[in-house]
């Protein structure tokens, strides 16, 4: 059985007794001059402290509130575009082995390996960007996103990303990879540190494939 806790007994009398009939009514006392005035004055006292704290807060609420109403546009990271071209090249080569499936084996590895890398680049965005303390990443609004084309003029990403999952041929994809491998190099000369480290790798990874694996 569930052990209950004992009901306290009424505050006062014990139960069980009766009350007294007899016991005379406590006379009404009629509150001095003195103790209105006390009262009046604690009265005014807490009103103006509640007015002060609305003042107060809201200049806060209106603060808070422009934070979270944060319309900048932020550039986006010079990373985002090799992530979506790395991106489109796994979808390719997966898309390829439709029209070349004696390639299989190397065109499985190049969508491996490039996502792997778009993968890696993420990550790093993400690190810039940093995280609340809870580990979600902050929302920014970031300008519309362009990527190296096929003549290298930019072009939407939507479109590169769209592109890609078109059976390719291995020829095709070849050309794509060649062209990622010189927009990393690229942004490689530009960026430092353990960035023109990770570019430099990518960049090198793309020769690779176009090179060895497709050859």
């Amino acid at each position: 059985m569930p052990h209950r806790l004992p009901v306290p007994p009424s505050a006062g009398r014990p139960s069980g007794m009766r009350p007294d009939r007899h016991e005379p009514p406590l006379p009404r006392l009629e509150p001095t001059a003195a103790h209105r005035h006390s009262t009046n004055t604690w009265r005014r006292r807490t009103l103006l402290r509640l007015a002060g704290a609305s003042a107060i807060g809201i200049p806060a609420i209106a603060t808070l509130a422009a934070c979270a109403e944060d319309d900048t546009v932020h550039a986006p990271d010079p990373l985002a575009a090799q992530e979506v071209l790395a991106r489109a090249d796994a979808a390719a080569a997966t898309a390829a082995i439709a029209l070349a499936p004696q390639s299989n084996a190397a065109l499985n590895t190049i969508a491996t390996e490039r996502t792997a890398h778009a993968d890696a680049l993420r990550t790093e965005i993400d690190r810039v960007i940093g995280v609340y303390g809870d580990g979600t990443t902050p929302v920014r609004r970031t300008g519309a996103l362009t990527v190296p084309g096929p003549d290298g003029s930019p072009v939407p990403a939507a479109e590169v990303e769209t592109v890609s999952a078109q059976p390719t041929t291995v020829a095709q994809l070849r050309d794509q990879l060649v062209r990622s491998q010189q927009s990393a190099a690229e942004l490689a000369r530009t960026e430092s540190g353990y960035r023109a480290g990770l570019l430099a790798s990518i960049s090198a990874a793309c020769a690779t494939q176009a090179g060895v694996l497709l050859t």
